[in-house]
């Protein structure tokens, strides 16, 4: 499956963006899908991931109550809902998926799939 990562932008401290996610080559129903950011200089950190059927989710302590992840298999993607952006949100954004339905991972290894990223600059 290939993954294409959009959405990301400049946002003010306090506003919101909603990230997607599209799957090409596969169907996404097929896979636990997650997000993951890399800010300058620190390590890939997870994010959010969600069951195939979006009835299982994971959020990270740093974003719950202000991201949101969900999907829509129909149209082969996932958003990552972003409310009440702070500085410390700024960082590259990727999309992630791997071939199970059920078994949310929180590192980076347990996923072989990825797209190519996008940035989210939050500006105070």
């Amino acid at each position: 499956v290939q993954l294409q990562a959009f959405g990301g932008g400049l946002v003010k401290v306090g506003g919101f963006l909603r990230l997607s996610c599209a799957a090409f080559g596969r169907a996404l129903a097929s896979y636990v899908m997650a997000w993951f950011r890399q800010a300058p200089g620190k390590e890939r950190e997870f994010v959010a991931a969600i069951t195939w059927n979006g009835e299982n989710t994971n959020l990270a302590d740093s974003v719950k109550g202000r991201f949101t992840i969900s999907r829509d298999n129909n149209k082969n993607t996932v958003y990552l809902q972003m409310n009440s952006l702070q500085p410390e949100d700024t960082a590259v954004y990727y999309c992630a998926a791997r071939l199970v339905r059920f078994t949310i991972g929180i590192d980076y290894i347990d996923y072989p799939y990825w797209g190519q990223g996008t940035l989210v600059t939050v500006s105070s």
